[in-house]
């Protein structure tokens, strides 16, 4: 009887035990940080548990740790257009977008982006070592990539994109967005953010107060289509809304962009954030609201769930004030708080497969090797006379002049982090076998250095074989309001003129006296006007801002060891006359798509050192609306060098609607092809790829004729550049067909 009473008490005890331990567990491990439930049941609990004020704190881009809830420090702001930037670690840097863009090829964007996603977690994860994760520039939501249109080459930010065209800068947007966040079903390796939503591009020095206006059918047909096609296809899990207003109304406070399109109409699920102090605009630049109250609880309402900027600390005010209620705060909160969970920030590190990103892989082997890469596809041979390039043996002795032979701040960009080898040309021909260089700036981007003779310039250089002049522009130049300027020809960011600056031409036009063959390298973020160069000089390359590896990858084209395969994703204009102003957003008469004139180099545009032919474009003379359109082009290598091509693929629905594009690029391929190699490329486009936009912002196809055309530059270019291009119409059958956007 004793046993068995005994036995009993071990079991009523056992099972106390049981008990005490389960109810411990639930006290010291709440449902948030519960790694079994769903990540929005975990939110729900953690913002339950907040105060009003704690949930406000979380809602700038400091948002600083909350102990009792084991909310650590964070900080929001970071960037990654092109590396990690503006590190205190040393990081790989590749070609700034535009020269990215330069490169039409998604798949490397994508491994390039895979690399930076790589270097930003291992500098965030070194961060969380230190405890110093509320600093700037040590987070993992990183304000990238930037897929505003590049509409007028005078805005000082268009280097930050991916060029004039909306299927080229989406079709790049997703690569860099799907490399970033990386592919678990769980966790973001990193969180990207396209910006600045939706209507941006200038001028800069008036951002905080500028209004732009445009019609239905430019928003849907140029401004708006990367944004969709981010959110849609690559899952992009944040938007930034730009500074300006769009038709008098903040975009962080838009009824049109915020709260219908993005919204309700396209049912985006990541957060917002603001551009930086961008809701202080409403009061001070748009005066569109009297204090911080109402402008901070009409951000929130509007869909700006985090601000960059301090302006929300009102919101308890605010809720007090009865413009808001808590609960609308808690909707914005918990989109937040969501990024932070699926970054693993609540999570044990053996949960989360980025956590552990070593330090090592900062400026890996791996990643400058894809630097140089890069570097090289981007870079744009735009004229070579004589074959001049790639260089021959005989050359031994180079005046390399310029001020950007040597200048390791442009190559850089903006947004930029620090590499621990930052070559520039000089450095790269200095280390050529056999090869004697003199060099001398001569000049800084507008004026001659002192000192200098220009009369007797060309003396200097008598006995040499050639002469390389590295010129055009640079982000201390072009960039943004507050960070470039300042010079002739600069304003708050912005250029006042496309024109290559006055010395530059002076210079190189006495260097050509000598009768030498001289090649012109212009690095600059857009398109410039050098008309004089593109008329008189053998060598034209467009070689933007390079990254890191700038001069290596030069030198590898001079000297013939790589074939340019660079496009231009910009039109490059005759001068400023050509241009509307800048203030204009309208699209006719801009870009490729619109522009009707004579340009002097156009998008898609770039030479190789061998020749490629077309021929065979096969595609059914009529397509049934709603089905789907396949096309056929047959590619050749005809010259002496291996090579790559970029096969392009555009529309033209001018027949059918005199409001369409001249011509739109819907497809593009990056082809390898060895001497005398013959590669079938085909192409298949949607009913929705067939589709146009309405002058009233529509989105659909009727019966009539489209034209396809296929080939190696935009169908639109002066005809001196078309010859290479092929044309088929189409018949659309059927009955009209829409599509919701």
């Amino acid at each position: 009887m004793l046993e068995m009473n005994n036995r009993y008490f071990t079991k009523v005890l056992l099972f106390g035990m049981i008990i005490i331990t389960t109810s411990l567990q639930a006290q010291v491990i709440p449902p948030y940080l519960n790694t079994d439930l769903s990540i929005d049941e975990r939110v729900n609990d953690l913002v339950s548990r907040m105060t009003l004020e704690e949930k406000v704190s979380q809602m700038t881009h400091t948002s600083r740790g909350i102990n009792r809830l084991g909310i650590p420090d964070y900080n929001w702001w970071n960037e990654c257009l092109h590396g990690v930037a503006r590190s205190t670690e040393k990081v790989t840097v590749f070609p700034q977008p535009i020269g990215l863009a330069a490169s039409f090829n998604p798949e490397e964007l994508f491994k390039s982006a895979e690399m930076i996603s790589d270097e930003g977690r291992a500098v965030y994860n070194a961060s969380v070592k230190k405890g110093n994760t509320l600093n700037r520039y040590t987070g993992l939501t990183f304000w990238t990539p930037n897929v505003n249109i590049f509409r007028d080459p005078r805005w000082g930010r268009g280097h930050e994109t991916y060029g004039e065209d909306p299927y080229l800068t989406s079709e790049m947007g997703i690569s860099m967005v799907k490399g970033l966040q990386g592919n678990d079903s769980t966790y973001l390796k990193v969180s990207a953010c396209a910006k600045h939503f939706a209507v941006h591009s200038g001028p800069e020095p008036l951002r905080h107060e500028f209004n732009a206006t445009a019609s239905d059918h430019d928003l849907r047909d140029t401004y708006l289509p990367a944004f969709y096609r981010l959110i849609k296809e690559a899952d992009v899990s944040g938007i930034m809304c730009a500074y300006n207003s769009f038709n008098g109304q903040p975009c962080c406070g838009s009824n049109l962009l915020l709260r219908k399109i993005l919204l309700h109409d396209w049912k985006f699920e990541g957060y917002v954030t603001s551009d930086c102090w961008a809701i202080t605009d409403f009061l001070y630049g748009h005066k569109t609201h009297t204090d911080s109250i109402s402008a901070s609880s009409d951000a929130v309402l509007h869909g700006t769930d985090l601000e960059c900027g301090d302006t929300y600390r009102s919101l308890p005010a605010a809720v007090n004030a009865g413009l808001i209620t808590e609960e609308q705060i808690d909707i914005s909160l918990k989109k937040l708080l969501k990024i932070r969970f699926r970054l693993g920030m609540f999570d044990p590190s053996c949960k989360v497969p980025y956590s552990n990103i070593p330090y090592e892989v900062l400026e890996s082997r791996e990643h400058q090797e894809q630097a140089l890469k890069m570097a090289r596809q981007s870079m744009v041979l735009l004229k070579n006379e004589k074959k001049v390039l790639p260089l021959s043996s005989k050359i031994k002795k180079i005046a390399l002049i310029g001020p950007n032979a040597d200048n390791r701040i442009t190559q850089l960009g903006n947004y930029n982090g620090i590499p621990s080898r930052n070559i520039t040309l000089l450095e790269a021909l200095r280390s050529e076998k056999g090869i004697e260089v003199i060099y001398d700036s001569v000049s800084d981007f507008v004026k001659l250095n002192e000192g200098v003779d220009l009369e007797r310039l060309a003396d200097k250089y008598k006995d040499v074989d050639l002469i390389i002049y590295v010129g055009g522009i640079s982000p201390i130049l072009e960039g943004e309001e507050g960070d470039a300027g300042g010079l002739e020809g600069f304003v708050g960011g912005d250029r006042t003129t496309i024109a290559l600056p006055a010395i530059q031409t002076e210079v190189m036009k006495r260097l050509n006296l000598l009768g030498k063959p001289l090649i012109f390298i212009c690095m600059s973020g857009g398109a410039m006007s050098f008309n004089w160069e593109a008329e008189n000089l053998p060598v034209i390359i467009q070689a933007w801002y390079g990254g890191q590896s700038t001069g290596t990858a030069l030198a590898d084209i001079l000297f013939g060891r790589y074939n340019p395969s660079g496009k231009l994703p910009v039109t490059f204009y005759h001068s400023d006359a050509d241009l509307p102003p800048i203030k204009d957003y309208s699209m006719s008469n801009r870009t490729y798509r619109y522009f009707g004139g004579d340009v002097l180099y156009p998008f898609g545009y770039g030479l190789s050192y061998t020749s490629f032919k077309y021929k065979k474009l096969e595609c059914p003379s009529e397509v049934q609306i709603g089905d789907t359109l396949n096309v056929k082009v047959e590619v050749s290598n005809t010259g002496k060098f291996a090579g790559e091509e970029v096969v392009q693929l555009y529309l033209s629905h001018k027949a059918i609607a005199q409001e369409a594009p001249l011509c739109q690029l819907v497809r593009f391929k990056k082809v390898n092809l060895n001497p005398g190699e013959n590669k079938v490329v085909e192409f298949k486009l949607s009913a929705r790829d067939l589709a146009y936009v309405d002058e009233t912002g529509g989105i659909g196809t009727v019966p009539g004729t489209i034209t396809v055309y296929a080939g190696n530059v935009c169908p639109s270019a002066p005809k001196r550049f078309t010859s290479k291009i092929l044309s088929e119409s189409i018949g659309l059958k059927g009955i009209p067909k829409y599509f919701l956007y």
